[in-house]
């Protein structure tokens, strides 16, 4: 009867824990029409939170995109014509909603921090679209989409800031910016 009552404790620590998780990830989108071939950043993600992110854009759509996970570089998603912009963010800052225009095509990207930054990418035209995590305290952690020529689908992917990330910590971090000054 003991040996019951363990199993039974551990089964559903182990369904809490599982639905603990399901309640801070969450998704939106995909914005835009699935043209092309897909992509997905889910490994980035485990090189840490977002730092910094490249768009190119023409006068018409958001051609491509490249985000940098930690220190890493994810591969570059997208045509090559048009201006590569490039933003980096503040340390520990986060994304935490992203919004835009589609026809099509992704023709804009609003990037809103929780430091109260935003940055736009892109002209004004088309069906609006707004992606927000579901769950508080969850931050864009990766991209998913179609691209061919252009970026024609975009999607979110929300969850915890991550705890294990080794440039965000603060030791590590101050570290780093000490070796830097010498």
């Amino acid at each position: 009867m003991k040996h019951c009552f363990i199993i039974i404790f551990l089964l559903s620590c182990g369904i809490t824990l599982h639905a603990e998780n399901a309640r801070t990830s969450s998704f939106s989108g995909p914005y835009g029409e699935s043209y092309g071939d897909r992509f997905s950043h889910s490994g980035y993600q485990l090189e840490g939170p977002i730092t910094a992110l490249r768009v190119r854009i023409n006068r018409n759509f958001i051609v491509g995109l490249q985000v940098r996970y930690g220190k890493q570089w994810s591969n570059y998603i997208g045509g090559t014509s048009g201006d590569l912009e490039e933003v980096f963010l503040f340390p520990r800052e986060s994304i935490i909603q992203v919004s835009g225009k589609y026809s099509s095509y992704i023709r804009k990207l609003v990037f809103v921090t929780d430091e109260g930054r935003y940055f736009s990418f892109g002209k004004d035209y088309g069906s609006s679209f707004n992606g927000a995590p579901l769950f508080p305290n969850t931050v864009l952690r990766f991209f998913s989409g179609h691209y061919s020529s252009v970026i024609s689908s975009i999607g979110f992917h929300w969850d915890k800031y991550p705890s294990s990330c080794s440039i965000c910590k603060d030791g590590v971090q101050e570290q780093e910016n000490k070796e830097r000054i010498e």
